[in-house]
């Protein structure tokens, strides 16, 4: 067994993509605060460092030693458990996804990738289902009434919004008959999914900000009618992780957009990872200009959307989508 090829190269890549997202969230949240400022005409963060680039780490430093309180009438080890089940499930989901063309070094070949599988496409999604637990049961966990609001939220939320979701990415897989993420990368390569599943672009990217909670959809700590929703209890480095699960859930699911509807790593002249990287970035800009556009809804017009409009219009799209590749085979 060459340990160098099973372990080594693994282990190596495992570290790059979660320091990647770390670092990327942390540089993400001070993206995120610039351009909302921009959008309100002001500047945002500009005194920790040249243009406030030391903001992140300055916020890091801040919840790291924050005074730890576990309120008395919690579940204490599932209240300590949770920002870690929220935060685990949000970096592995980034194992399957191709972030460049192979590249040789040393006479070996490797991948951009930690895993290629042969049922890539559903792995983040199994995956990034697991991270509500930690929303949940932190909420029921907190004992209380408006931290339980938000994880029923939560919960409601993501079911029905799984539905359109998996829809949607069933109709790339009929276009691609492949579920492995380098073979749907691969196969836009003259022309990117958008440009044939241009609905299914649509459902997939509003599924996206209902599943990672972000604006006009974050409901489950809608703070004007449930102070901070599950997280009202946490505080410190706790809360910290439930944030970070968030920002990397959001470029998890931005990644999942460049690579499955937008090419990937494809693209002329430049280097595939550099693609990958302007796709991914520009998604995250999309994800920051609607959350800085858009009123938060009703949380009722919120369900009905869901089931009354965008699940029917996906199993509308798989239908036409099959028999259009029915008819062309």
């Amino acid at each position: 067994m060459d340990w160098i090829d099973t372990l080594l190269i693994p282990a190596i890549k495992a570290i790059v993509v979660t320091l990647g997202l770390l670092v990327g969230f942390a540089y993400m949240t001070l993206a995120e605060r610039k351009i909302c400022a921009r959008f309100q005409l002001r500047y945002g963060p500009n005194q920790a460092g040249p243009f406030g680039i030391f903001q992140p780490i300055a916020d890091a430093l801040k919840a790291i030693f924050k005074e730890e309180i576990i309120p008395e009438h919690v579940d204490k080890w599932l209240y300590v458990l949770c920002p870690v089940l929220a935060m685990a499930p949000a970096i592995l989901a980034f194992a399957v996804i191709p972030v460049g063309r192979p590249i040789v070094i040393a006479g070996r070949t490797i991948t951009l990738q930690l895993a290629d599988i042969n049922v890539g496409l559903l792995y983040p999604m199994a995956v990034a289902g697991l991270g509500a637990y930690g929303i949940v049961l932190g909420g029921w966990s907190s004992n209380n009434n408006y931290s339980l609001l938000g994880a029923l939220r939560t919960t409601a939320q993501i079911i029905s919004y799984e539905l359109p979701m998996a829809l949607s990415l069933v109709s790339l897989v009929v276009v691609t008959g492949t579920l492995r993420m380098s073979g749907i990368v691969e196969y836009q390569a003259a022309l990117p999914l958008i440009v044939l599943q241009p609905i299914g672009f649509l459902i997939y990217f509003i599924c996206g900000l209902a599943e990672t909670n972000r604006s006009p959809f974050d409901f489950p700590e809608t703070e004007n009618e449930l102070i901070s929703g599950y997280n009202t209890e946490y505080g410190g480095i706790k809360f910290a992780l439930f944030f970070m699960a968030e920002y990397i859930n959001m470029i998890v699911v931005s990644a999942l957009v460049a690579t499955l509807f937008l090419g990937g790593w494809q693209g002329p002249i430049l280097p595939g990872w550099l693609w990958f990287f302007i796709k991914t970035a520009v998604m995250l800009f999309v994800f920051i200009w609607v959350r800085a556009s858009l009123p938060r809804a009703r949380y009722d017009k919120l369900m009905h959307f869901c089931w009354k409009f965008l699940t029917p219009l996906a199993a509308l799209n798989l239908l036409v989508t099959a028999v259009v590749v029915l008819i062309l085979r």
